[in-house]
């Protein structure tokens, strides 16, 4: 069957993708829901986690995206492909994705990654991008203590922008990136790394919540 075709850019403050997503159900759209969760925020077409759910068993995988046609394929490849730890959602994850986590336990999201994400390049844009302060209240909201955030971009000003907003944040410690630490690689990661470019990497920690 051939690809979905879609925008490759999606204005998500456009009235359409400000709907609010239902929360995720861990219990319904996972086998085991015990099992610690990897989220992976702007998943486009699903592939990296797919693989991953394949080669690492003992997690599930959550992958999150705006373009709602690539979540329907990717599901279905997840169930073609047997995977009863994969799952995938339509979220506006700028704008929602608090409301999408909040039925996850406490104690369950232990891996977040965030890679290559649309860096908008017009100053106009900036607004648009998909890392922000609110993000990452969010993440550290839901988050288990020693939980991690890998992050990567081709871009660098994007790169430096999306480590900062992590920097400057108590919640997180950074720690060194150099590689990626998976066993599977994004097909962008593959395409820039063919060109012989850079990717700019970095990866956070969440420190013990305070009472």
């Amino acid at each position: 069957m051939p690809r979905v075709r879609v925008h490759q850019h999606v204005n998500p403050l456009a009235p359409f993708y400000r709907q609010a997503p239902k929360p995720v159900d861990i219990a319904t759209v996972f086998a085991d829901p015990s099992l610690p969760l990897h989220l992976d925020i702007g998943c486009a077409r699903g592939r990296f986690i797919l693989l991953m759910a394949e080669v690492q068993p003992g997690w599930n995988y959550l992958g999150v995206e705006i373009r709602e046609p690539l979540v329907d394929e990717a599901n279905r490849l997840a169930a073609e492909a047997g995977l009863t730890n994969l799952h995938y959602a339509f979220c506006n994850a700028m704008l929602w994705l608090d409301r999408l986590l909040e039925g996850v336990s406490q104690g369950l999201l232990q891996m977040v990654t965030i890679q290559f994400p649309d860096p908008w390049f017009k100053k106009k844009h900036a607004k648009r991008r998909m890392v922000n302060e609110e993000m990452i209240d969010t993440i550290a909201k839901h988050l288990a203590p020693g939980g991690k955030v890998f992050i990567q971009t081709d871009i660098e000003f994007l790169a430096d922008e999306m480590f900062e907003f992590f920097r400057k944040d108590e919640n997180f410690f950074e720690i060194s990136a150099p590689d990626n630490p998976f066993p599977i690689k994004t097909e962008r990661e593959l395409a820039v790394e063919d060109k012989e470019l850079p990717v700019f990497r970095s990866s956070f920690a969440r420190t013990a919540l305070k009472f």
